[in-house]
């Protein structure tokens, strides 16, 4: 499992770089690979993260409405590029990675949130994404 962590980080690194470049959904593989290349990511890290960024990639507006949907006061564009890029991920693993189970979708997008955002991004992203995933699965019971 701690690949799929590191996947993570890799592949939030490569939404961040692809977004700053445009975000056309067609440059998305292209900027993970130029990332793998010029960085020492582990050939073990490297499929999982391109999952992640493929899925982000292929389904962003339905990711997108998603999350504006769980998103109070606030609007896509006034997050934060790192805050959107880790919402994106956790919402495509509760969306299109079934062997992820929703909570550890969310455990995993906060501790991306504590390393590379800012004091509030842990909880904002711990809220939003509990709210995603209650709007996902409304079974599910209380907080992340």
């Amino acid at each position: 499992m701690k690949h799929r962590s590191r996947a993570r980080g890799w592949a939030l690194q490569a939404l961040y770089a692809w977004e700053q470049k445009g975000g056309d959904p067609a440059e998305a593989i292209a900027t993970l690979s130029d990332l793998v290349t010029n960085l020492r990511v582990s050939p073990e890290n490297r499929p999982f993260a391109e999952v992640l960024v493929r899925l982000v990639a292929t389904n962003l507006p339905r990711i997108d409405r998603a999350i504006e949907e769980s998103l109070t006061n606030w609007r896509m564009s006034r997050l934060s590029v790192i805050d959107r890029a880790i919402l994106r991920l956790g919402t495509a693993e509760m969306m299109f990675v079934d062997e992820v189970a929703p909570r550890m979708a969310i455990r995993e997008a906060v501790n991306l949130a504590e390393k590379y955002g800012t004091n509030e991004s842990p909880r904002f992203v711990n809220g939003v994404l509990d709210a995603v995933m209650r709007r996902l699965n409304p079974a599910e019971p209380g907080q992340a």
